[in-house]
C-alpha cells in the first residue's frame, strides 16, 4: 500500500554500485525473482488457481488465517481495496460510518481520498499526529463509530506501537460499544516480534486483520485480510464488484508462499538487531533516534540538517567509500532538520558490528561538518 522508498533511477544506480547497504532487505533483480518462483513451482508441482480457487492459494489462506488465529482469510489484490472493503462492511454493520483513524493512516496519507470519493465511509481523525492514539482519545470522539482503525506499528510516526495494556484498553473499549475493530497490519509481524507476542495474540480481539504479501514478507504484492469467515465471504463480494476478482493470482501467492515462513521466522532476530542499534547510536549524537526505544524493527533517524544537504551526504559517502547509508528523507517538523526511515533487515542483520560502527561513524562526521 505504501509507497516503496526506494530511490530514484539515478541513485538507484548508485546505490547498486555500493558495496555496504544498510537499511532493509537484499533486492533481487526480476530475473532472479521469476527464476526463483519458477524453480519453487516445479519443486512442487503448482498450478494456476482460477479466479481464487487453487490448492495453493487457499492453504495460504488457511494458514495465515490460522497465523492471526482468525476463522478464515482471504487474498485481495492491494491492501487499499482490503481496508476500505473491510472498513465499509463494517460500518453498515454496525449502523454508522464513522471510522476513527490516527491522523498518519495510510487510508488518509497516501489513497488519495478512495475513501471519501468512492462513498466507503467518512473519516474522523483521533488523538495528536505523533502518537498512537488511546482508549481515552477514543473515549473524547462523541459520536458512534462504526469501526476504529488502527495500524500496528505506525509508519509514519517512527513504527510505533500503543503500549500492551494500553492495545488490551482500546479492544474492551469496542468490544463495550460494539465498534468493529481493523488492524492495518501492514506490519504486523514486525510488531508482534516488537512486543513478544505471537501475531495471534496480537490480533486477539480485532475483529479483521489486513496483511501485507510484500512488505515484511518479501512477495511481488497482494494482500489477504482475515477475520470471520461470514464478514471474509462478503468480502471476496466486494472486490468482485470493485474490479478485484484476476483470474490468476498465482505469481503473488507464489512470490509470498516460498519465503513467509523463513521471514516470518527471521523478525525475532531482526528485532534483536534493532535493539543492538539503539545501545550503538547514542555514540553518534547526529543522528536521533525515534523512538527512544524500538517498538518494532522499523524507526526513524532524524538529522540536524535540510533534507537536500542529507541526501548530498548520503550520496557522498556513496560513491566515496560505497556505503549506503538511506533511502528517502522527508523534510522534519522543525526548519533545519529531516529525518530518514531505517528497516532492519537482513543488511543489518548479516553485516558485523565494526562495519555498522564504520558507517555510523562517517555519518556523524559529515553531519557534524555540515553544521
Amino acid at each position: 500500500m505504501n509507497k516503496p522508498a526506494h530511490p530514484p533511477a539515478g541513485e538507484a544506480d548508485l546505490r547498486q554500485q555500493c558495496a555496504t547497504v544498510l537499511p532493509g532487505h537484499r533486492q533481487q533483480t526480476p530475473a532472479q525473482v521469476f527464476a526463483a518462483m519458477a524453480a519453487w513451482c516445479e519443486r512442487h508441482g503448482i498450478a494456476h488457481d482460477v479466479y481464487g480457487e487453487g490448492e495453493l492459494i487457499q492453504s495460504l489462506e488457511r494458514k495465515v488465517a490460522a497465523l492471526l488465529g482468525k476463522e478464515a482469510a482471504t487474498f485481495c489484490i492491494t491492501g487499499t481495496m482490503a481496508q476500505a472493503t473491510a472498513l465499509r462492511l463494517a460500518c453498515a454493520d454496525r449502523g454508522s460510518r464513522l471510522v476513527a483513524l490516527h491522523a498518519t493512516a495510510h487510508i488518509l496519507k497516501h489513497e488519495r481520498g478512495n475513501h471519501q470519493l468512492l462513498d466507503h465511509f467518512h473519516a474522523l481523525q483521533a488523538g495528536s499526529p505523533h502518537r498512537p492514539f488511546t482508549m481515552a482519545d477514543l473515549d473524547a470522539i462523541p459520536d458512534h463509530l462504526g469501526a476504529v482503525s488502527l495500524e500496528l506499528p505506525a509508519r509514519e510516526i517512527g513504527g510505533i506501537s500503543p503500549a500492551w495494556e494500553e492495545l488490551e484498553a482500546i479492544k474492551a473499549w469496542c468490544r463495550e460499544r460494539n465498534t468493529h475493530l481493523h488492524m492495518d497490519g501492514a506490519r504486523l509481524w514486525e510488531a508482534a516480534a516488537g512486543f513478544g507476542r505471537s501475531p495471534a495474540e496480537v490480533a486477539a480481539g480485532f475483529d479483521t486483520v489486513y496483511v501485507s504479501l510484500y512488505k515484511g514478507i518479501g512477495g511481488i504484492g497482494g494482500a489477504l485480510l482475515a477475520g470471520s469467515a461470514a464478514f471474509v465471504a462478503r468480502a471476496q463480494e466486494w472486490y468482485r464488484r470493485q474490479g478485484g476478482s484476476i483470474i490468476h493470482r498465482t505469481p503473488y501467492v507464489v512470490a509470498a508462499a516460498m519465503q513467509i515462513d523463513e521471514r516470518l521466522a527471521a523478525m525475532p532476530a531482526l528485532f534483536r538487531r534493532t535493539q543492538w542499534l539503539f545501545e550503538a547510536l547514542p555514540a553518534y549524537p547526529m543522528l536521533r533516534m525515534n523512538p527512544l526505544q524500538p517498538h518494532a524493527n522499523l524507526f526513524h533517524l532524524h538529522m540536524p540538517v535540510e533534507r537536500e544537504r542529507a541526501l548530498e551526504i548520503r550520496n557522498d559517502i556513496a560513491r566515496e567509500h560505497g556505503i549506503w547509508l538511506h533511502n528517502a528523507v522527508h523534510h522534519g517538523q522543525l526548519d533545519g532538520t529531516c529525518y530518514t526511515e531505517w528497516y532492519v533487515g537482513d543488511h543489518l542483520l548479516d553485516l558485523p558490528d565494526e562495519e555498522v560502527h564504520v558507517a555510523l561513524a562517517l555519518w556523524n562526521a559529515a553531519l557534524e561538518a555540515a553544521l
